[in-house]
């Protein structure tokens, strides 16, 4: 299935919450695709979609937008609902012909995450996921020096993500539905942010430590955690720390920040005040610095906007998203190493 010729993709918006209509609103604006057809069960979230898209066809469920794909010309479909559906839902759009962008987590593990790439690659469609911190500024001004060698061998990186707030609805707090707590929510980015500027070289041995109200979270302890720690050894001799958490007292509503430290210099970024949004990034050599970017920058919807020009590009599979499966099984790494630690 593909845009008629000359004619943008017709895509599918499949949850408009917030989420949803803001990465909704990026793609419409891109000018490459248009909005088909909508679908939300709450009616105030899809009235607010159908003022993005007034000529979209508001239909009550998936299946009924998979029906009638046809019919409406779908060329793709947009997922932000509740983790647990993500890969169900991926599977069954390929599975129709359809290109899928969903938010992030694809899977709640790697078996799942398996499953959407192997449907994707079976239908030769493209499969992209949200993974917008890859898109701000800052982390576009540190790729190209870790990248090209400028700071020579990078030995170990430090990331950090911690929420003062954390989730606001109930099924982040159930395992069965969302497949773990503030690793999978927000330890995904770094994990991925990580592998991704490095190349994606092989992890050798993982270590973590899970906790939950202050608790260390024990083999057979189905409560999610509420704040993390971890270390990846890599095939390239570098070791990667992680740490992640919800309502953690942070003293300001967010920490998000990088390091990856090479043997010529070290390149990062860090969040500004306390915001979810606004990021610098930095180069160090020695004692002396350098801003590489700053503030503002529009960068939320950018990984959405992308996968939009790609699919007005080409609907096919991108040979990329099989690095979806290596991130996911870090993750499923670092759930078992904590479960064997306690």
């Amino acid at each position: 299935m593909s845009a008629p010729a000359g004619g943008r993709p017709r895509v599918g918006f499949l949850g408009t919450g917030w989420i949803g209509r803001h990465r909704m609103q990026a793609m419409l604006a891109t000018g490459a695709i248009e909005a088909a057809a909508l679908c939300d069960p709450d009616p105030a979230c899809l009235a607010e979609a159908r003022a993005l898209a007034p000529g979209a066809a508001v239909l009550p469920s998936l299946e009924a937008m998979l029906d009638d794909a046809l019919d409406f010309g779908l060329d793709g479909i947009v997922i932000a609902t509740p983790s647990a559906l993500h890969a169900g839902q991926s599977v069954a759009a390929l599975s129709r012909g359809l290109a899928v962008f969903c938010q992030k987590p694809l899977g709640r593990n790697a078996a799942e995450v398996r499953g959407v790439i192997a449907a994707a690659r079976r239908a030769d469609r493209l499969l992209g996921v949200d993974l917008s911190y890859r898109h701000t500024a800052a982390v576009e001004a540190i790729a190209g020096p870790i990248r090209s060698g400028e700071l020579g061998t990078i030995f170990a990186a430090d990331l950090t993500f911690h929420n003062a707030y954390g989730p606001g609805r109930p099924w982040f707090f159930d395992r069965a539905q969302s497949g773990g707590g503030c690793v999978i929510d927000l330890g995904v980015h770094l994990v991925d942010l990580a592998l991704w500027l490095l190349g994606w070289p092989e992890v050798t041995r993982v270590e973590a430590r899970l906790f939950a109200g202050g608790r260390p979270l024990g083999a057979g302890d189905q409560a999610v955690e509420d704040y993390a720690l971890a270390r990846l050894d890599l095939a390239t001799g570098a070791s990667v720390r992680l740490a992640c958490s919800w309502h953690l007292h942070a003293g300001r509503d967010a920490v998000i920040e990088a390091q990856f430290h090479g043997t010529q210099g070290s390149a990062g970024f860090r969040n500004l005040a306390g915001s979810f949004y606004d990021f610098e990034a930095f180069r160090h050599r020695g004692t002396a610095s350098a801003l590489l970017a700053s503030p503002p920058d529009e960068w939320g919807g950018r990984a959405a906007a992308a996968w939009a020009r790609q699919l007005a590009h080409s609907p096919r599979f991108v040979a990329s998203a099989a690095e979806l499966e290596t991130l996911s099984a870090a993750l499923d790494r670092i759930y078992a190493a904590a479960r064997s630690a306690a």
